[in-house]
């Protein structure tokens, strides 16, 4: 027995894989990783594997990156960690500076938290705590994008449009409003991405309109919802509900988890429209995929709701035992270091010409709906019939055949559904993106000509998520 199916009969033992239907593995082995270079994963028999997800989308400046690799070593023999409350340190303070000085003007505040759906869980209390304390506790409720994925803690979600991930839990959860998605791929044929934007958003602004008095916030992913397949539409819908949410005294939340730090083609994907939200969470890609972190960004406005005595109940009081940890800022403030000396945003937009010059003849295939892309995240769409948008059965795990038939031919891919996705490190090359999409090419050719096997259970839906 070879060392990868060593360790991975151990892994099965005692390992409960997160998003993983575990009896999948009973045929399909878990892969093994032993280290990591750039865009490569490496197994224990010296296999390597194109990581064109990074790692659920976290790896900014590939695996094992030397100046990242450095700066944690450092920090580690300076302090590890500390407590939060009544302490700091400089590596928080030097990247809430920068963090400032980064993003949308008026953004002054930053409150940490240890991962995205945290991130969420502290945008949404706050905002609710803003409003109770500026004396209007009968906001309690918020709207979200029908589509949208915010995190899987309660609150996060609550606010979550994925049955997939909240339908079970359902009696847990409180009902918020829901508005229908902008995702441009429903577009009528001939309509514009900016012009079916701005036909979606009536259905927000009528809720704006009638529920104002009752809202919190309005959360929703710019530009790209993710986990629901890389949904995009125009910037002009940001735009708008800026401007609304300011209409109607309501915050607006900029759930930027998965899009922040340069994967639309610009540092955050809110400047494409030129609008401030009053929250915005980050993480991913914050400590470029080394440490686990997020921060919510806020106004001086929502800060002074919460300045007072102790005695008055103001405070926030929203905590983790790791928030703000060194290791992980040294690690941040490290990757906005490459930002700063590499000049990656224009980098990242040749790649992503690279990428949409590969992905074109993908376009015409009869299989494909549609070809989608912003910045570095693209997305093919994979139907069974394309003129009557008529999707593959769910049953015949299309998505679970190219992940297999892409691993065997070293490339990780992790399509959601039918779509297959992809979101590289930065550090790829030119001649990296033109084999991941040709392997990927290889798959879909393959897996629409060929029978689907049957999923295990066929009366249950398997879990399919990014």
């Amino acid at each position: 027995m070879n060392k990868n199916d060593a360790i991975a009969r151990r892994d099965l033992k005692h390992v409960w894989h997160p998003c993983t239907q575990m009896q999948d593995h009973e045929r399909l082995p878990i892969v093994p990783i032993q280290s990591g270079q750039g865009v490569w994963l490496q197994d224990f028999e010296g296999k390597r594997y194109l990581d064109a997800v990074s790692s659920w989308w976290v790896n900014l400046f590939g695996h094992a990156n030397p100046r990242i690799n450095n700066a944690v070593k450092k920090q580690l023999d300076t302090l590890e960690h500390v407590i939060l409350a009544g302490f700091t340190h400089e590596p928080i303070v030097e990247l809430s500076e920068r963090l400032v000085t980064l993003a949308p003007p008026g953004l002054t505040r930053c409150f940490y938290g240890d991962n995205g759906s945290a991130a969420t869980e502290i945008a949404l209390k706050m905002s609710l705590h803003f409003w109770r304390n500026t004396g209007k506790p009968e906001k309690t409720r918020f709207i979200c994008l029908e589509n949208g994925y915010h995190g899987e803690t309660l609150g996060s979600l609550s606010v979550t449009d994925i049955p997939l991930f909240s339908a079970t839990y359902a009696p847990l959860l409180k009902e918020h409003f829901r508005a229908p998605s902008p995702d441009c791929s429903k577009r009528d044929e001939g309509e514009s991405w900016e012009a079916y934007s701005r036909r979606q958003f009536d259905a927000m602004e009528k809720l704006l309109e009638q529920h104002h008095g009752e809202v919190c916030a309005v959360i929703l992913e710019p530009l790209v919802q993710g986990a629901a397949g890389m949904k995009m539409y125009h910037p002009v819908y940001l735009t708008l509900l800026r401007e609304a949410c300011g209409r109607y005294g309501v915050h607006l939340i900029a759930d930027e988890i998965a899009v922040g730090f340069g994967r639309t083609g610009t540092m955050f994907a809110c400047e494409q429209a030129g609008i401030t939200p009053d929250f915005l969470c980050l993480s991913k890609g914050l400590t470029a995929g080394y440490l686990p972190m997020s921060v919510v960004m806020t106004t001086e406005t929502v800060y002074e709701a919460f300045y007072g005595s102790y005695e008055s109940l103001k405070g926030f009081l929203h905590s983790h035992s790791y928030t703000g940890n060194a290791l992980a800022a040294s690690a941040a403030l490290a990757s906005l270091d490459i930002f700063a000396s590499d000049n990656i945003l224009e980098k990242n937009r040749e790649l992503a010409r690279t990428m949409a010059d590969a992905l074109a003849p993908l376009a015409s295939h009869p299989h494909v709906l549609e070809v989608r892309q912003t910045g570095m995240i693209a997305a093919v769409e994979l139907v069974q019939d394309k003129k009557t948008r008529a999707a593959f059965d769910w049953r015949e795990r299309r998505g679970l055949q190219i992940f297999e038939h892409a691993l065997a031919k070293g490339v990780l891919l992790r399509p959601i559904g039918n779509v297959v996705y992809f979101i590289p490190p930065y550090v790829i090359t030119p001649d990296e993106i033109r084999l991941m999409i040709g392997v990927a090419t290889e798959a879909i050719d393959r897996i629409v000509h060929v029978p689907a096997h049957a999923t295990p259970h066929a009366n249950e839906k398997p879990v399919v998520l990014p």
